[in-house]
């Protein structure tokens, strides 16, 4: 039996390579994200045999505290963007001094419509890599950006 157009719309993964990140309302393109994870701490609790009552240790595992994210932005080096977003950014942390921003990452279907997108929340940059350079190469000068945030939540569109 053949697969129809509406099956593969709804029955089939989509491509990562569609999506498209927003700062602070302003759409940017990357060749690459990553981090985006949801973790938490884990808290061990163990009671001996005197409090508990059974013969132990008994050991106890608990979530903890939500973990900050660690995110990773890739782009081609831009003049203009590159510098104004990305080294201006960084450039104006101070000790407990720093812009935090949000950051929306949509991941798109086939006529760019966004599907479901993650909101990083309160993001500030920690590291800021200039491209590596060889004479041998031919490719594109990629810079990467290192980010900490406090949170992140996905919404369905």
């Amino acid at each position: 039996m053949a697969v129809t157009k509406e099956q593969i719309r709804t029955d089939y993964p989509l491509p990562v390579y569609n999506y498209r990140v927003d700062i602070d309302g302003v759409s940017f393109s990357f060749s690459e994200v990553s981090g985006l994870e949801l973790s938490y701490g884990m808290i061990t609790h163990k009671e001996s045999y005197a409090v508990s009552g059974k013969a132990g240790p008994n050991i106890f595992y608990m979530p903890g505290q939500l973990q900050p994210l660690s995110i990773s932005l890739k782009k081609g080096f831009i003049k203009e963007k590159s510098i104004a977003v990305f080294y201006d950014w960084i450039n104006s942390t101070e000790f407990n001094r720093i812009d935090k921003k949000d950051i929306v990452i949509h991941l798109l279907d086939e006529t760019g419509s966004t599907i479901v997108s993650w909101k990083v929340i309160d993001a500030f940059p920690t590291k800021l890599t200039a491209p590596t350079f060889s004479a041998s190469s031919d490719d594109v000068a990629i810079e990467s950006m290192d980010l900490t945030a406090l949170r992140i939540t996905m919404e369905e569109a």
